[in-house]
């Protein structure tokens, strides 16, 4: 790759860049569902930047997603190391080389077979033994040994080359710990007995000199540019994060100690996706606070030998703490199952989170899970959970389903009768574009799935290669969308020709083709999203009218609020352990009731209960919710946001009755919350605002910080706090409400329940916190009357 490509913001190469990330963005667009950025101001809007993202789930999108949100929320272009393999690729290639990527070699790409098997002398676990090798040919001193997959497929340098059958490397395989020698043992001896084989299969990795791409990497940070790079090594679909490698501490040491001037900065970058590998799925991209390098460990690092090792491994160790601040990692996969479960059991009903705020709480739960999972108490509420879990896949119900269930009643079964109508009438316009996109769809998924099966069998650290699966169905969706939409304007060429028609529609026949061919797409897109959602709302419509499962949903639903008010307990117990300052920072998600947005009432929108316009009942956004809520309401609850087949009074949350949309409740909601209407942060001198802060949740820590904690109040829920203030698309406030009153902490959701539903909100809040502070009062007096005794004593 020449040196121009390279040039961090050229006229030329950002004209290119720009193109090919906006023709990349439409792609991804039409893939995820949604995306979301979360604390896109922390990106320095200038000077040399090194991001660093992780997990890679999402092999060759996870870039794109990376470059999309960081251009558009802080104008940088940054420049990817990709492999030199992928690099290779037709159409990989071919992009990356337009976005300024820097190819890496990786000696494990060009791994051959070595001739013969190996051992490992009786004496000396350094010392390789050959049968039927060839050393003295194949083998060389900085080559690598790799061993079969039997062992973990785990490598060795060479040092020196005896003869064609001994070898010495640098260190035992897989560490001197002893543990993978012990097992390599085992396995020649079990070989030994069962087969009467001696030795196993080998590769040889080549030397591979990185000199030119961290001269490519130095030349662009030192130009102001920003690069990208996934210290992982490679994509996966594991649960946690892999072994960083050290090459991004590498490149920044090595920045600065080549330049003294330059301060490179590093940024973690957090990718969270909703089923990553699904078709209109949702991604969150979350950007923490920019790491600086320290100036002793570039000192350090000048020092070479194992100054600079030391150097390299406390920076790496900075990276991965900063890493751990902005993803999600659980140990296995069941655990992260039961993690999500208890969020969604503590989050309280008609409580509506953003996508920001879905991935901070998972991380929260995690990382206390990870803190007490050996206490009694967290043993039981996780077996409860996954009873719980196991009772809902029985009943075949997701969670944000069990609180709307209702009785068996002539309601029930009109409203499953209207949205069986519903399902047909949205398959109905959807239909064509399926048929039309089917050879699309049907070939993508075969592919991919091939695909899927080849990384799975060539890797060691994939659990079932999910992480190639969209990459290669956005591949071949592109690649054979022109050939099939060309056959179809050829067809309808010929077709014109055939029916006499005028020469002028002759003519135009392909053009008109080949633009309602993706019109037509997109239309069977939106309808059959409609349409899922849908379909997904019937099953507890179906429950609740089988004999027999009024019982099993009243069970289920006493079960939920058990765990809700003990996953509430646990939290109130063990929160404050956890973080010193667990009262004053907690998550700010939107408000109970449905969030407003902006915009003006109408035929597409309508108003929510708390002044502003709610998306919820945006036709586009959510038909199902539009329709049910103005065709299928018949009283003034249409108006007020409520649905009379729910079974709720007008007064309550707009959302409840509301079919979801999709399996879990973080793949749908309002997500128009402005955390822009702060405005102490808002009007802070000297700060640029980052679009993310018009449209999405950002870091609400980092604003509290800033000085607009006077703006907020405290409720009943120890993670959660509500702030919202309508205002208009640019963030300027319209108008003062009259705030209402906040219940104070620690209130139940049993208390909740026994209120009467018929007395105002402002006197029941009232009455509560007056009884928190009393019950408050008379604890503290208790505590002080056993510490004077205990004096006494």
């Amino acid at each position: 790759m020449s040196t121009t490509t390279l040039t961090a913001d050229s006229t030329e190469t950002a004209l290119v860049y720009d193109t090919t990330l906006f023709f990349w963005r439409a792609i991804v667009n039409i893939f995820f569902r949604e995306i979301r950025p979360r604390g896109a101001y922390n990106i320095p809007k200038e000077g040399p930047v090194i991001f660093v993202a992780a997990p890679h789930h999402n092999q060759f999108l996870d870039p794109v997603l990376v470059a999309s949100e960081a251009f558009r929320e802080a104008h940088r272009r940054p420049a990817f190391l990709i492999a030199a393999k992928s690099m290779k690729r037709a159409a990989v290639g071919t992009f990356a080389r337009l976005m300024s990527s820097i190819p890496v070699a990786r000696a494990a790409d060009e791994a051959k077979p070595g001739t013969g098997r190996i051992g490992l002398s009786a004496d000396d676990p350094c010392l390789v033994v050959g049968y039927g090798t060839r050393f003295t040919a194949e083998l060389a001193p900085k080559k690598q040994v790799m061993l079969s997959k039997a062992v973990g497929n785990t490598l060795a340098e060479v040092i020196e080359v005896i003869s064609d059958t001994e070898a010495r490397v640098k260190k035992e395989f897989g560490g001197e710990s002893g543990k993978t020698t012990a097992k390599i043992r085992e396995v020649l001896q079990q070989q030994k007995e069962s087969n009467n084989l001696d030795g196993l299969d080998f590769k040889v990795l080549p030397y591979v000199d990185q000199g030119e791409m961290y001269g490519h990497v130095y030349r662009r940070l030192k130009e102001g540019g920003s690069i990208c790079i996934f210290p992982e090594g490679g994509s996966h679909d594991r649960t946690d994060l892999l072994p960083l490698k050290a090459g991004v501490a590498i490149m920044a040491l090595g920045a600065m100690a080549a330049d003294p001037s330059l301060r490179v900065r590093i940024v973690p970058v957090g990718l969270s996706y909703f089923h990553a590998h699904k078709f209109r799925s949702r991604a969150v991209v979350e950007f923490g606070s920019p790491l600086d390098v320290p100036l002793e460990l570039v000192e350090k690092f000048k020092e070479g030998g194992s100054g600079k090792r030391e150097a390299s491994g406390k920076l790496l160790d900075i990276v991965y703490d900063g890493l751990k601040t902005v993803t999600v990692r659980a140990p296995d996969y069941d655990t992260l199952m039961v993690i999500q479960a208890a969020r969604r059991l503590y989050k309280a009903p008609g409580l509506h989170l953003t996508l920001g705020q879905v991935v901070e709480l998972n991380k929260r739960f995690i990382e206390g899970y990870i803190h007490f999972k050996d206490e009694p108490r967290i043993q039981e509420l996780k077996a409860e959970v996954i009873r719980y879990n196991r009772l809902l896949r029985d009943l075949g119900l997701k969670d944000h389903q069990v609180p709307v269930a209702t009785r068996a009643t002539w309601k029930t079964l009109g409203l499953l009768t209207y949205r069986v109508g519903l399902l047909a009438v949205w398959a109905a316009f959807a239909l064509p574009g399926v048929i039309v996109n089917g050879p699309i769809f049907i070939l993508a998924k075969v592919v991919s799935q091939k695909k899927q099966k080849e990384a799975l069998a060539a890797s060691t650290v994939k659990v079932a290669a999910r992480d190639v699966l969209a990459t290669w169905k956005v591949l071949i969706s592109l690649g054979i969308a022109p050939f099939l939409y060309g056959f179809y304007a050829l067809a309808a060429t010929i077709l014109a020709a055939k029916c006499g028609a005028p020469l002028k529609w002759k003519i135009w026949t392909p053009f008109l083709v080949m633009i309602a061919m993706p019109i037509i797409g997109f239309s069977a897109l939106k309808f059959g999203e409609a349409g899922m959602d849908v379909l997904k709302s019937l099953r507890p419509l179906v429950v609740a009218l089988l004999p027999g499962q009024q019982r099993q949903l009243d069970n289920l639903k006493s079960m939920r609020q058990r765990l809700a008010n003990e996953i509430s307990d646990v939290v109130n117990e063990f929160g404050p352990k956890l973080y010193e300052d667990f009262d004053e920072f907690r998550l700010l998600p939107p408000t109970s009731s449905v969030p407003p947005s902006s915009g003006t009432p109408g035929l597409w929108r309508r108003k929510s209960g708390v002044g502003g316009v709610d998306a919820q009942g945006h036709l586009l956004v959510h038909p199902m919710t539009w329709l049910d809520e103005r065709l299928f309401g018949w009283s003034r609850s249409a108006k007020r946001g409520t649905s009379v087949w729910g079974g709720t009074k007008s007064t309550d949350a707009s959302r409840l009755p509301s079919p979801n949309a999709s399996d879990d409740e973080e793949d749908h909601g309002d997500y128009d919350e402005v955390v822009g209407y702060l405005g102490v942060y808002e009007n802070s001198p000297g700060r640029k605002r980052a679009k993310s802060l018009q449209n999405s949740y950002a870091d609400l820590q980092q604003l509290k910080k800033s000085g607009s904690q006077q703006h907020l109040n405290p409720i009943g829920s120890p993670l959660l706090q509500v702030n919202t203030l309508p205002g208009d698309s640019n963030g300027q406030l319209l108008h003062r409400r009259e705030r209402k009153g906040s219940l104070t902490d620690d209130v139940k959701v049993r208390r909740l329940a026994e209120l009467d539903r018929q007395e105002p909100f402002k006197e029941a809040t009232l009455d509560i916190n007056r009884e928190n502070s009393f019950r408050r009062k008379q604890s503290k007096n208790s505590e002080n009357h056993i510490q004077d005794l205990k004096k006494d004593e």
